[in-house]
């Protein structure tokens, strides 16, 4: 008996060994039992997800001469003969190769005949989005008002590529992905039934391969027994061709560390054990999917499929580097795989790629071009740094004190009353004005403002864009705004009062943190930018004085 592959040797027989898809097996047993059967289906989804299997198992389960719990015997003549191919009544058609308006004409003189030995003559039509607009037409009557006795199931992975009036007459049902666990599960019974020794690691990684397709992760195994009986993840790794997960480490700590030769060494090493470039770069990307997404979630093994080993050296190596680092990595393989499906050498594409990851100043997108020009911008207006002169020993202890940030408002002092024209004596309050409210919180601000040494903050940009995943309205009040470093305090310049509302809020405090703390990987103090001219200006009175004169009508003489 010649060799039967994995995928056709393990095909459910019944609904029950349908992998992963509880929404459309649970729902067509049901009808079966109860006698509620369609003349019309429609199965979507992506490649390898059981559609044409639960498909067949449908056309078996109506025709079945002693079916149990809505699952067809397999025992029966008609089972036998349907898995045999000696029934005619149950018809598969390839809408890929039978596309034209002559096919389904055929079709339409066929379902007036009744079946020779069921019940039921069914018709599978996969992919039915191949279907030209003529065909589609010349289908639609007999798919309105079918026979009595005929059912028609139609299977595509394009649900957007037909047309509404062929949904609107079908019984929709939706394949989702299968979740990499529920393949790795059915990849090791198989094993089991097959005398492999498949590790639990090697099963998850072929999963993964996959990409939700059970059948594709049985051509994968089918490919890997053929080497070996004894299947670690190495093997598989070997075996399949794709890069191993220490090589993977290697060029990501040679990525954030900006070693290029390192880098481009290690593809010379991998290219030279006949990896293929395109598999080393979707690896490579896969692996700083997975770095971005320990960096953004605190539980991302909800999302990411492997093992806690593995984890925990993600979760290690996120910690060397920024989100901001990451994405530009992801977005620059991304761009090398398009050229690479365009044409050209791929291994060039790639290197070239590594070299942009790499070297800071060849990185060309409008994101990196606007932080060179803020830095350009803060470096020409930063002004020389002034050497800070000594403290006494308790004014020292006082500014060491941790201030509060963005406190909430307090009552505003009551405004000072007028004073003479003379200025007055540096080390005197102004003549008449009432004491402040907080007398030693302001004069420890004056004497130690950290705006005069704060250096402007490029990266502020990628944390307003983070916060719009947050809210938009947020982002929105920071329009405009800046920011500034001074130490462990990050100052915010916004020409917007509703930024510091919101600021004053712990929420949206914590929201500024969070994203902070994922661009640059540290945590932040945060308050108002106050430079020092300006704050000097709204702290003179007699500045004030000479103001409100003017706007009485007021000559003052001005005298050096």
């Amino acid at each position: 008996m010649p060799y039967q592959v994995l995928y056709r040797k393990w095909r459910p027989r019944v609904f029950e060994d349908v992998v992963g898809q509880p929404q459309v097996t649970v729902t067509l047993r049901n009808e079966l039992k109860s006698g509620r059967v369609s003349h019309a289906y429609l199965f979507t989804g992506s490649r390898g997800t059981g559609k044409t299997t639960c498909a067949k198992i449908l056309a078996k389960a109506v025709n079945c001469l002693s079916p149990r719990e809505g699952d067809p015997c397999g025992e029966c003549e008609i089972c036998r003969g349907i898995d045999n191919g000696s029934i005619l009544d149950i018809l598969e058609i390839d809408a890929a190769s039978n596309n034209g308006v002559d096919n389904i004409r055929t079709l339409r003189e066929e379902a007036n005949y009744t079946p020779a030995a069921c019940k039921f003559r069914v018709y599978i039509i996969d992919e039915v989005h191949m279907l030209s607009i003529s065909a589609f037409n010349a289908l639609l009557k007999t798919l309105e008002e079918p026979p009595e006795h005929v059912i028609f199931i139609l299977a595509t992975t394009e649900l957007h590529k037909l047309p509404a009036t062929i949904l609107s007459r079908c019984q929709r049902f939706d394949f989702r992905r299968i979740s990499p666990r529920e393949i790795a599960e059915r990849l090791s019974y198989i094993a089991g039934q097959e005398s492999v020794e498949l590790s639990p690691e090697a099963a998850l990684l072929i999963a993964n391969l996959a990409d939700g397709a059970l059948r594709d992760a049985l051509s994968v195994l089918d490919q890997c027994i053929g080497v070996s009986k004894e299947l670690s993840e190495e093997k598989v790794r070997e075996i399949v061709g794709i890069a191993s997960n220490e090589y993977l480490f290697k060029m990501a700590d040679a990525i954030f560390d900006r070693d290029t030769a390192a880098v481009l060494e290690a593809v010379d090493v991998l290219y030279s054990g006949a990896k293929d470039i395109v598999r080393l770069a979707e690896d490579l990307s896969d692996h700083f999917r997975s770095l971005m997404l320990v960096k953004t979630m605190k539980n991302p093994e909800t999302v990411l499929e492997t093992s806690a080993e593995n984890l925990a050296l993600l979760k290690t190596q996120a910690e060397k580097t920024t989100l901001s680092k990451i994405l530009r990595t992801i977005d620059l393989l991304q761009d090398a795989l398009e050229r690479m499906n365009r044409g050209g050498n791929k291994r060039t594409e790639l290197e070239m790629a590594l070299i942009r990851v790499c070297a800071k100043e060849m990185d060309s997108s409008p994101e990196a071009l606007l932080r060179r020009i803020e830095a350009l911008e803060a470096g020409k207006s930063a002004a020389p740094a002034e050497v800070p002169a000594a403290k006494p020993r308790a004014q020292a202890e006082k500014s060491a004190a941790p201030k509060e940030e963005f406190p909430a408002k307090r009552p505003a002092p009551r405004p000072a009353e007028p004073v003479s024209a003379e200025p007055a004596k540096p080390a005197e309050a102004p003549l008449g004005a009432e004491k402040p409210a907080y007398p030693a919180a302001q004069q420890n601000t004056r004497a130690e403002n950290p705006s005069k040494d704060a250096q402007r903050f490029a990266q502020w940009p990628e944390i307003l864009q983070i916060l719009k995943s947050y809210s938009q309205s947020i982002a929105s009040a920071f329009g405009g705004s800046s920011a500034y470093i001074s130490g462990d305090l990050m100052l915010i310049d916004a020409p917007n009062k509703i930024a510091f509302e919101l600021l004053r809020k712990p929420a949206q405090r914590d929201r500024m943190r969070d994203a902070i703390r994922q661009v640059t990987g540290k945590t932040y103090r945060l308050g108002p930018y106050k430079p020092r001219e300006k704050e000097e200006e709204a702290e003179d009175p007699l500045r004030d004085f000479m103001k409100k004169a003017e706007d009485l009508g007021i000559e003052i003489e001005t005298r050096p």
